[in-house]
């Protein structure tokens, strides 16, 4: 996925959460910001439901790749 660091162990973005991201959770707040511009949380296994839920609820979130 461009635009992530390499050779560093990417971090689930759920507040307090420190395990190992597997998913990208993809967003773009269409108030805010252009179509093309995406956003990304990083997720575990644990927290990527949640994550994806929250952005879904405000209409948010694009996709979930995994990683």
């Amino acid at each position: 996925m461009a635009g992530l660091p390499m050779g560093e162990p990417l971090v689930c973005s759920a507040r307090g959460c420190g395990a190992v991201a597997v998913y990208a959770v993809v967003w773009n707040n269409p108030k805010i910001h252009p179509p093309e511009r995406e956003k990304v949380w990083m997720a575990c296994e644990d927290h990527r439901q949640s994550l994806a839920d929250f952005l879904d609820a405000r209409g948010f979130l694009r996709r979930v790749d995994p990683l």
